[in-house]
């Protein structure tokens, strides 16, 4: 019994370091955004979070790929080619001279990158099912969320010390690092009778039996709508704190004090999730994230900035309710998905990430001199998931009175 407590405890947290490098790759670059730009010659700096966003693209696209190849062969193999295109990402990112091709390869570090994060869920499900796979996504999470609360920091200092390219050779050493582990330490999890037989037929098949399944697209469609709410704030942060507040050295502080709360709220839903269920705890904070952002825009609707201490704790808030809805409408989507689990991954992720980057992009042009139009953005995109959310859990009620 305690090796057996070891080694979930040890899948956890690897599960957590696959995942990381991901967390790496975006938030350690954060504060080298400007610098970045002035060295590809970036003529205007609203372009600068592209390298932020385009990572995301590479990502919904790269889960696409992999995850319904993971069905086939498994969930190691695929978790390794996607580690050799993200060295090869990473050599054209640092030996670039033009931001275009910076572009290019942030998005083939993404499609790379979309391996582990694919196959991390995917392993999860193929080893746990119902509100337990919840609770230990959670855990997940808890553990990846702790990355963020360091990478702004570790990127400025690596920034300030040496290069901002010292931060992409960082994150691929310890992706490496990473990778040795998973070798050595992470059996193979897809069981043989799971297998399916490779032929080019899987991805039309497999798609098509992810759209007959209705709450696994409608709580994909919810995560696209929370992912891009979450990723307003991550592309727009850096200009916010910098350029309207003027705490560029305050930013990576200010940032890892915001990731806190979702690292509570993530660690509380792995202790509350078997006992209120899943469904019961995304109502709730789907309910206080759409007040949350409804009572800031009626306070700031005159397009007037509140003061630090009142955005960040907007922010803390929304996150802590945040940290309560991205792990348990993954484990959602999933539940109905054990027979398609590499693919049903692939479309979760990929769908949620494809919302999410334009809804990013369209509400972060009108972030410039106001965070008004990012409470607004919060509101919409709460709604829209809040009215899902109904419309789903009544179809849900009905098919029960039926049974």
């Amino acid at each position: 019994m305690k090796n057996q407590s070891r080694s979930q405890v040890e899948f956890v947290v690897l599960m957590a370091a696959l995942m990381s490098i991901v967390a790496l790759s975006i938030d350690a670059v954060l504060p080298a955004l400007p610098e970045i730009g002035s060295f590809l010659n970036v003529g205007d700096t609203s372009d600068n979070p592209k390298v932020i966003t385009f990572i995301f693209l590479g990502l919904g696209f790269g889960q696409l790929l992999f995850g319904p190849l993971s069905d086939s062969f498994g969930r190691k193999p695929i978790v390794y080619i996607g580690f050799i295109v993200f060295i090869i990402a990473s050599v054209i990112c640092v030996t670039t001279k033009s931001f275009e091709m910076m572009l290019f390869g942030r998005i083939l570090q993404g499609i790379g990158l979309a391996s582990p994060r694919t196959m991390c869920i995917a392993m999860v499900r193929d080893s746990y099912s119902g509100d337990y796979m919840a609770k230990i996504l959670s855990f997940v999470v808890m553990i990846f969320i702790l990355v963020p609360i360091i990478a702004p920091s570790l990127g400025q200092f690596l920034m300030q010390q040496y290069h901002w390219k010292s931060i992409f050779m960082f994150n691929l050493g310890f992706g490496v690092l990473v990778m040795l582990w998973f070798w050595l330490r992470q059996p193979e999890t897809l069981k043989d009778k799971h297998r399916i037989k490779y032929r080019l037929a899987i991805f039309k098949t497999g798609t098509i039996a992810f759209f007959k399944i209705k709450p696994a697209v409608i709580y994909t469609i919810l995560s696209g709508l929370i992912t891009g709410s979450f990723m307003v704030y991550l592309s727009t942060s850096q200009r916010i704190f910098e350029q309207q507040y003027n705490m560029a050295e305050e930013f990576p502080l200010i940032f890892a004090s915001i990731a806190v709360s979702v690292g509570l709220s993530t660690f509380l839903n792995s202790q509350l999730v078997v006992r209120f269920g899943m469904r019961r705890i995304v109502h709730t904070a789907m309910l206080s994230f759409v007040i949350i952002a409804l009572v800031f825009v009626i306070m700031f609707s005159s397009g007037a900035n509140p003061s630090i201490e009142v955005l960040i704790g907007f922010f803390a808030l929304q996150f802590l309710t945040i940290g309560f809805i991205f792990g348990n409408l993954r484990a959602l989507a999933m539940e109905p998905m054990g027979h398609i689990a590499g693919i049903g991954s692939a479309l979760n992720g990929f769908i949620s990430t494809v919302m999410a980057v334009p809804i990013a992009d369209y509400i972060g042009k009108f972030v410039t001199d106001s965070v008004t139009p990012l409470f607004i953005g919060f509101l919409v995109c709460g709604l829209i998931s809040l009215a899902l959310f109904y419309s789903i859990t009544s179809r849900v009620s009905r098919l029960l009175k039926r049974a």
